[in-house]
């Protein structure tokens, strides 16, 4: 019976962090919706789920602490609750630059004037969310194949920030009048990064789970 429950409450687990996985998609995609239309409403709405997310995180960890405290598990189980904890941190983390992201966007509408964001900004999103739900794909599915090409398209987007960059630093020094709104957009491509950066963790995590080892791949440092 022992036996069963500790089962019973490893799987809970793993369905809780996906439950909290798709929750975290569907913020970053009212994001990208608020990259390209502006609402208060989006925001309003992302700023709601938001909560939810951090209610979920603490409800995980303590789940966690529980099976540690009364089940003792031991190699892979062990290392998937470790992994766990990580994880949410990711996660909650990614929902916070959300909507950081969201914030700035709604505190833009006023002053827009019709001006877009940066052509890169959606895309960048884009190809992060898509890191996420590739990272999440492989934590449920154990990919550790899929796992490590997450963690290579990271270098994509960090290359995509650097044109962004770029670009808004042409914008500002053709433009003086929008420094403060090209500050705005530097802040929302850095987000757009960091979430990135964390969808690799997600994936490293994944890898420590399937094979004991934790590879530090926002480096770059891909087994050959």
């Amino acid at each position: 019976m022992p036996r069963n429950l500790f089962e019973r409450e490893m799987q809970e687990l793993k369905e809780s962090l996906v439950d909290m996985g798709h929750l975290i998609d569907t913020i970053l995609a009212e994001t990208l919706h608020m990259l390209h239309q502006p609402e208060a409403g989006t925001a309003a709405g992302v700023a709601k789920r938001e909560e939810s997310v951090n209610t979920m995180e603490r409800r995980i960890e303590d789940s966690c602490v529980n099976i540690i405290a009364l089940q003792q598990p031991l190699a892979r189980d062990l290392r998937t609750i470790t992994a766990a904890l990580k994880i949410v941190t990711d996660m909650e983390r990614i929902s916070d630059q959300c909507c950081d992201i969201c914030e700035i966007l709604r505190a833009l509408v006023p002053v827009s004037d019709g001006a877009k964001p940066p052509a890169h900004l959606g895309e960048m999103l884009e190809r992060a969310r898509g890191m996420f739900d590739d990272a999440l794909s492989a934590f449920v599915a154990h990919e550790i194949p899929l796992a490590y090409q997450v963690c290579g398209r990271d270098d994509e987007v960090d290359a995509m920030f650097s044109r962004t960059i770029l670009e808004i630093c042409a914008a500002i020094e053709g433009q003086p009048v929008v420094v403060p709104r090209g500050a705005d957009y530097m802040f929302i491509a850095k987000y757009i990064e960091r979430i990135a950066d964390h969808a690799t963790n997600i994936a490293e995590w994944t890898i420590f789970i399937e094979t004991g080892e934790h590879p530090d791949l926002n480096q770059g440092n891909f087994p050959r």
